[in-house]
């Protein structure tokens, strides 16, 4: 097919006002989310002349603790070297303290731990998410009160 020289020219238009709207509305997303990321950013030289803020970390993995914690189930031993995790471990029940102990450190199941119990698997799994539930909320509530005291 053959098209006129104006009919081609009348397309390139109405193609180059296309192109416009498309890069003037990818321009207004862009300006509006370069907005957005400014709202919720700060700045580092705003950072830095704050008193208190420190720009830095240091990770605690291979300090000593200065007293392990020591746990016997079943004929076997287990040494809790974090001194916040045996602080706050002692706070539960010697049920739960057990579950716990032959979970993450004997690595049973949770049907074996419930063959040692005569209860179900479904039970130990249940009493070791209550006991893992109650260990976070302590841990919580003592990190909430050692950074009250500190302040």
């Amino acid at each position: 097919m053959i098209y006129s020289k104006q009919y081609k020219e009348r397309i390139e238009c109405a193609f180059a006002a296309f192109c416009k709207v498309v890069l003037r509305n990818a321009a207004f997303n862009a300006y509006r989310d370069i907005g957005r990321k400014q709202k919720h950013e700060i700045s580092l030289e705003y950072l830095m002349e704050e008193k208190y803020f420190k720009p830095f970390t240091t990770d605690s993995y291979f300090e000593k603790q200065s007293k392990p914690t020591v746990y016997h189930v079943c004929g076997k031993t287990v040494i809790i070297g974090n001194e916040q995790l045996g602080q706050v471990f002692s706070i539960l029940s010697e049920q739960r303290k057990n579950v716990l102990i032959l979970y993450f450190y004997c690595h049973y199941t949770d049907a074996k731990i419930g063959q040692i119990y005569g209860r179900s698997r479904s039970t130990a799994n249940y009493w070791k998410l209550a006991a893992l539930k109650q260990l976070r909320k302590e841990l919580e509530r003592l990190e909430h009160e050692q950074e009250t005291n500190t302040i």
